[in-house]
């Protein structure tokens, strides 16, 4: 008798140990997680979501929420209106209740708590109608500057097909280059032709619903109208844009890394080119350097006519600087325009600037008008383009950095496509940008043939010459060189 309850106490004593070790393991598995604070786990949420999603979305969506209770595994959260439920609903509440989940090591599932009653449900926003009979409100202007058009606009050989494509375009609307994007570096002329463009289409209809914005203004108008919950303003944003028979939206590279701003874009853009309605977007770098703005959306950029604008040539810098003495009705001597275009190559705003700095002063101070004159008034202007020495050092380097690669292999004999290249592009800088000859550039490059510096340079002008992006490319090495000290 005794051993058998030896034996059933032998047989408790394990089965208390195994349940021990049994509720050890769980334990050790839900960690300090069994009593973790709402706060903290909707901080590590946000973390998580910081990974997968861009800032702006964590700014816009996220951050105006907070948790409010866990009950049940029903995580609370409070947000500043519907549309906030309904946005995190559908695009991260997957994520959010998987991430709770792993945490808590249980199912976790969230509900909302809204801050602000908002009465109008959201799906009656999202799918109001377009009236093509309404007008823009007369609350609304237009934003088209009167004095950008196409007379005022010198044409040259860096921008006459840009110029040609805004003119189609004003003569057709929404059915030839639909959208038309424009890029050009600062102060070549982009906006003058969105401005020319929306011009011309007031001359031609003057019931035309049109309207100029850049990037940022819309984007900060989004967040804007988003967060104040008030479902009137977000359908009046909304018909604001989708109502347009041609929307001009400048620097859109500003879009960049502003996941729900590129969202809202995307659908409007699709309204409208639907409708057949013209866009008409400006950017500071061509389509496949847009990054952190979503393939979609490039893609559409690309359905219509992509232009660039180049820096202008002399004679065009001249005939600009001609153009604008005449709209100032002030008589410049040639050698003063000759001067002042030699001088500032770049952009054609700071062009016109130096011009109406040294005409006010002849005006307002009665000077003589002279070229030493000049020279003092731009000195400023002038001293920075003659400050910046370029040598072929600089640009080998600076392709070199560029195309991560060595500068000893530019100046080697490796044949292979990843040194060629940038090789090429670094001989072509270097005759265009300083006064070497090809001699003294094949001599820089490790010995090389002045025939090879020649081949090599007639095949990147001629890449140039017709390949839009690659000649975008070679310009932001230019404005590099020009600037980097």
């Amino acid at each position: 008798m005794t051993g058998y309850f030896l034996r059933r106490k032998k047989s408790l004593l394990q089965i208390i140990k195994i349940l021990n070790f049994l509720l050890s393991s769980i334990c050790g598995k839900l960690g300090d997680n069994v009593n973790i604070s709402i706060q903290d786990a909707w901080k590590k949420v946000v973390d998580n979501l910081s990974g997968t999603v861009g800032q702006e979305t964590i700014n816009l969506w996220i951050k105006p929420t907070y948790p409010v209770s866990l009950v049940d595994g029903l995580f609370t959260l409070s947000v500043p209106n519907i549309f906030f439920s309904k946005r995190i609903e559908e695009n991260y509440q997957n994520i959010i209740e998987k991430t709770l989940s792993e945490f808590y090591v249980t199912p976790v599932k969230i509900a909302f708590q809204i801050q602000k009653d908002v009465i109008p449900i959201i799906e009656n926003i999202e799918k109001t109608p377009i009236h093509p009979d309404v007008p823009l409100s007369s609350t609304i202007k237009d934003q088209i500057n009167s004095k950008y058009t196409f007379d005022r606009f010198v044409i040259g050989n860096s921008n006459r097909f840009a110029q040609a494509s805004a003119e189609a375009v004003a003569k057709n609307p929404g059915k030839q280059f639909n959208p038309l994007f424009i890029y050009s570096g600062v102060g070549l002329g982009k906006t003058h032709l969105l401005h020319a463009i929306g011009n011309a289409m007031k001359q031609q209809n003057p019931k035309f619903r049109l309207l100029y914005t850049s990037c940022e203004k819309f984007v900060n108008e989004f967040i804007a109208k988003i967060r104040s919950g008030d479902s009137e303003q977000i359908a009046s944003f909304k018909n604001k844009y989708r109502n347009l028979d041609c929307l001009f939206i400048d620097d859109i590279q500003f879009l960049m890394d502003k996941d729900s701003s590129q969202e809202e874009f995307f659908n409007i853009f699709n309204e409208l080119k639907d409708s057949g309605k013209q866009i008409v977007i400006a950017s500071d770098r061509p389509q496949n350097e847009l990054n952190k703005i979503e393939e979609r959306l490039i893609s559409r950029f690309k359905w219509g006519n992509t232009v660039d604008i180049k820096t202008p040539d002399l004679e065009t810098r001249i005939a600009i600087l001609r153009k604008k003495a005449e709209e100032e009705n002030f008589a410049v001597p040639d050698d003063i325009i000759l001067f002042v275009a030699k001088q500032i190559k770049s952009n054609i705003r700071e062009l016109e600037g130096a011009l109406l700095r040294v005409t006010s002063f002849i005006k307002f101070t009665n000077t003589p008008f002279t070229l030493d004159t000049v020279k003092t008034l731009l000195k400023d202007v002038i001293k920075t383009e003659e400050d910046i020495k370029i040598t072929i050092d600089k640009i080998q380097q600076i392709v070199a950095d560029e195309y991560t690669v060595a500068v000893k292999d530019l100046k080697g004999k490796k044949r292979c496509s990843q040194i060629v290249m940038p090789r090429q592009i670094a001989m072509y800088l270097a005759r265009t940008m300083t006064d070497a000859s090809t001699t003294e550039i094949g001599d820089a490059f490790g010995g090389k043939d002045h025939t090879t510096v020649m081949h090599a340079c007639n095949k990147i002008k001629e890449k140039v010459e017709v390949d839009a992006y690659f000649a975008a490319h070679v310009n932001k090495l230019i404005k590099i060189i020009k600037t980097e000290e």
